[in-house]
């Protein structure tokens, strides 16, 4: 029996249905991530099924016992108070009592209230929570949380983390994710997808990073003009049947279109018609016009275009030996490199270590402590701030991308501002609403419409991808790959990173900045391996960053294998091939339209079968790279 069933559910926010006779169910140890477009209901579905809104119509239907836990999509503004009053928050008045105890414990040396310390400890003894008390501590042990630090003061990675934790603490057999790698890190996503994997429970997700997706959905389902489609297999399997499914749609409508034509000119022949009327024709007609009036066609795609101003001077910026620190702080040091008209680079590094100030000194909008920067001639720059705060609160959309004009210029073309926001999703009502009524996605494209307006021959986007749905994302993506000027990129998105950029910056730590040649996915075959230390040196108390290391001496290169070990190394690549094979049957089987027509026993056999060869594979490749590393 499935954990979850949505039967017939109808959700309107006026206008059209969002959510239209929805059908879905959730088995045991699913991976299910909702694809679709901006405003297409994503985080509507996630309310319903965890039951913070009610569907207009139909039924949420759990099966017995099984708790849903979500993680919001944005940090909320009121949360506070320490890293376990946010956790143990998650187990509702018995939490508070958690944190309670804990504030007056940690007071008592001070002298502290003991008779208020044993009245909550009674409450708390009495509902018989102290095994969820161990269960927070447990929890915050596993995300490498410090329960005694101010949430207010964390990082946003840090805050989703701990949100993570308090969604967690409730052990849910359905954790529910919307957005989950926002604001995040590399570091800090690749940390989500690999604790992630080992969640025993089923996920719901909904996210823009590609990479992350493929990762972790094991079935895709799409959000499109208010109804579900269930996609089994991967993101490149959904691609590929979404487009067959859009162009046998788009022939269908020809057709439908084509015949309604015919039928109006033969109702309109007048006379001669109405003398050999079928009636029956007739009934055709009206329900063949009243099926066309409900079409609901599909959402218009953004349209963009870069304003040219013309070639920079082959030498963009030039950085000698630039050195800058905040206080004790090295962000770079030493730092040299050349950038030339037409470069597309992506500058990679953790949150909070200098991306932003890297790029106010390449710009010249921060003077190095030590070094010289020189910038290149005839530069027009244009730039996305990822703060959003180029745009004006108390103007609305149009007002923004105007700015008194009624028309922009762009490329020699005139076009009128309204037309203009309408390349970009805008309707007329949305362009003239206030910012404040705009959704994150909506804000995005917005500050793009602005960017762009602009004439530039070097674009600097700062994490332009946040809240933008996969089909923009990648609109975005062919136009940054026909952009004639220099570009500079600080993004997250691997997937975006690889698509866009031919060369990288990383910040690597104490002021480290290196340059590799490629995206996301060379810098990571090109990086220094991180080598762990001899066991008589002692560890510090955190890990450094990765760098260059010498080779050991030719005697202790390689430890001689047992006879055992290097008939297990050979036997290796066989067994990997065939546990390939094994995951590609099984996913091809999945693939069959016909997979999910089996009862839910099958379905969740065949999944777990799955997860259980692909978690052989990837013990079988581990082992292979212990062997043969010696």
């Amino acid at each position: 029996m499935p954990l979850l069933h949505l039967r017939n559910v109808d959700f309107s926010v006026g206008g059209p249905l969002l959510l239209d006779q929805v059908e879905f169910a959730l088995d045991d140890n699913e991976r299910v991530c909702i694809v679709g477009r901006n405003g297409a209901g994503k985080s509507t579905l996630l309310k319903l099924i965890a039951g913070e809104i009610r569907p207009d119509d139909g039924v949420v239907q759990l099966s017995g016992g099984v708790r849903v836990a979500r993680l919001a999509q944005e940090v909320p503004q009121a949360t506070s108070g320490s890293v376990f009053d946010v956790v143990a928050a998650g187990l509702g008045e018995l939490g508070q009592w958690l944190a309670e105890y804990h504030h007056l414990s940690h007071s008592l040396e001070a002298g502290g209230d003991t008779r208020a310390l044993a009245d909550v400890q009674s409450r708390i003894e009495n509902a018989h929570g102290w095994d969820l008390d161990r269960k927070v501590s447990d929890v915050l042990e596993r995300l490498e949380l410090p329960e005694e630090a101010e949430f207010s003061a964390l990082s946003g990675g840090m805050k989703r983390r701990v949100l993570l934790a308090q969604a967690l603490v409730q052990n849910p057999d359905i954790l529910l994710l919307d957005e989950p790698t926002n604001h995040l890190d590399i570091e800090a996503i690749a940390w989500m997808e690999d604790f992630l994997r080992q969640f025993r429970g089923s996920i719901v997700f909904v996210t823009h990073d590609r990479s992350f997706l493929r990762a972790l959905a094991t079935r895709i389902v799409e959000i499109d003009r208010g109804k579900l489609t269930s996609w089994p297999g991967d993101y490149d399997n959904y691609l590929r049947r979404r487009e067959e499914r859009l162009h046998a749609e788009a022939q269908e409508n020809a057709r439908f279109d084509k015949l309604l034509a015919q039928e109006e000119v033969w109702i309109r022949q007048g006379i001669k018609a109405r003398r050999t009327r079928d009636e029956g024709r007739v009934r055709r007609l009206k329900q063949m016009r009243v099926e066309r009036a409900e079409r609901r066609e599909l959402g218009g795609t953004a349209r963009m275009e870069v304003a040219d101003a013309g070639k920079s001077g082959r030498r963009v910026a030039e950085a000698k030996d630039v050195s800058f620190a905040h206080g004790e702080k090295c962000i770079v040091r030493d730092f040299s490199t050349t950038i030339l008209r037409g470069d597309r680079i992506g500058i990679i590094g953790p949150n909070g270590s200098g991306k932003t100030t890297l790029i106010n000194l390449l710009l010249g909008q921060l003077a190095p402590q030590s070094g010289e920067i020189k910038l290149g001639t005839n530069l027009e720059i244009a730039y996305f701030d990822q703060h959003r705060v180029q745009l004006r609160d108390d103007l609305n959309a149009l007002d923004n991308v105007a700015e008194g004009r009624e028309y922009i210029e762009l490329n020699g073309s005139r076009k009128h501002v309204l037309g203009y926001l309408q390349d970009f999703l805008f309707t007329p009502d949305r362009a003239r609403a206030p910012i404040t009524a705009l959704s994150g996605g909506e804000r995005n494209r917005l500050l793009l419409a602005r960017l762009f307006a602009k004439a530039s021959n070097l674009l600097i986007l700062d994490e332009p991808t946040n809240d933008l749905d996969v089909e923009t994302l990648e609109l975005l993506e062919d136009l940054l790959a026909d952009y004639p000027g220099t570009l500079l990129l600080v993004s997250h998105d691997r997937a975006f990173l690889d698509n866009v950029v031919t060369s990288t910056l990383v910040l690597e730590g104490e002021g480290r900045v290196a340059e590799y040649v490629g995206g996301y996915s060379d810098w990571l075959r090109q990086r220094p391996v991180r080598r762990s230390a001899p066991a008589a040196t002692p560890r510090s108390a955190a890990p450094e960053p990765a760098r260059e290391v010498a080779p050991p001496p030719a005697a202790s290169a390689r430890r001689k294998l047992s006879y055992k070990d290097q008939r297990e190394l050979e036997a290796l690549p066989a067994r990997i091939e065939a546990l390939e094979s094994q995951v590609s049957e099984l996913t091809a089987a999945m693939n069959d339209p016909a997979f999910f027509r089996q009862d839910s026993a099958a379905i969740l056999a065949a999944n777990q079968r799955l997860s259980a060869t692909q978690g052989e594979l990837e013990a079988a490749y581990a082992r292979w790279e212990q062997l043969e590393g010696g």
